[in-house]
């Protein structure tokens, strides 16, 4: 069914609100957020979701290891479109990264990713800009002016949803559950490099095994890649740096 004027907007803030009500952390939230943003705007994007914190930004949630991967491209060259949405407070567009237009080096290696379009909306929590909203395209040219307004809309809401997850958490439990979020992260990056090797397949397709593990053993993504780590190097995988309180 295709759905009528405003319909749209509104499903997906009911599903973000779903998303706050059932879920019992701001990690998996946050998570939530990715996955749902990457599945509303378009088909076939990827999405990270940036947060900083003493100046520093972070990767606290992706759809996929592609967004995780150049979302870290900007912060090594510390420029990018979802910095620049961050920092400046608007929607940046890139339309096709084999024009090197705006960001050259950048876009060189997101295409080495995959990655031929980006669209970057910032991300507000009490007002304040406290992030960015990450969407990648395998393809050129991917967010015209409705993937752009389905974007901004979301992103919109999801601001909204932020400020009120922020607030329902205490300081203390924010930063740890951010802690937490990067820690998964790393534990997974892991073992999608044991399957790799394993299987002899790509990344994306090492995730789908990882997912369909979690999924049908109804055991936590995280715990899953801990345990294949685990198995591999007789001990449990280390941690990231820690998250920086500000």
């Amino acid at each position: 069914m295709v759905a009528g004027p405003g319909e749209g907007i509104h499903g997906e803030f009911k599903e973000l609100q779903d998303a706050l009500l059932n879920t019992s952390s701001v990690e998996q939230f946050l998570h939530e957020m990715a996955v749902l943003a990457a599945r509303l705007v378009g088909s076939g994007l990827s999405c990270g979701m940036t947060m900083q914190s003493d100046g520093r930004p972070e990767t606290v949630a992706c759809s996929d290891p592609v967004a995780a991967r150049v979302d870290q491209v900007q912060y090594e060259l510390d420029n990018g479109p979802c910095l620049h949405a961050m920092r400046a407070g608007h929607l940046v567009r890139i339309d096709d990264t084999q024009d090197k237009a705006l960001w050259p080096e950048f876009e060189r290696r997101a295409a080495s990713h995959g990655v031929r379009s980006c669209l970057a909306l910032p991300l507000y929590a009490d007002g304040q800009s406290v992030g960015a909203l990450n969407l990648y395209a395998r393809e050129a040219s991917a967010f015209g002016a409705v993937q752009a307004q389905r974007a901004e809309d979301f992103a919109e809401n999801a601001s909204g949803a932020m400020t009120l997850a922020m607030r329902l958490a205490s300081r203390a439990d924010l930063i740890d559950q951010l802690r937490s979020t990067l820690a998964s992260r790393t534990v997974i990056d892991q073992a999608l490099g044991v399957i790799m090797a394993r299987e002899h397949c790509t990344q994306s397709r090492a995730f789908a095994i990882l997912r369909s593990a979690s999924q049908n053993s109804n055991v936590k993504l995280r715990d899953i890649a801990s345990a294949i780590v685990t198995s591999v190097s007789g001990e449990p995988p280390q941690p990231p740096p820690a998250f920086q309180d500000s």
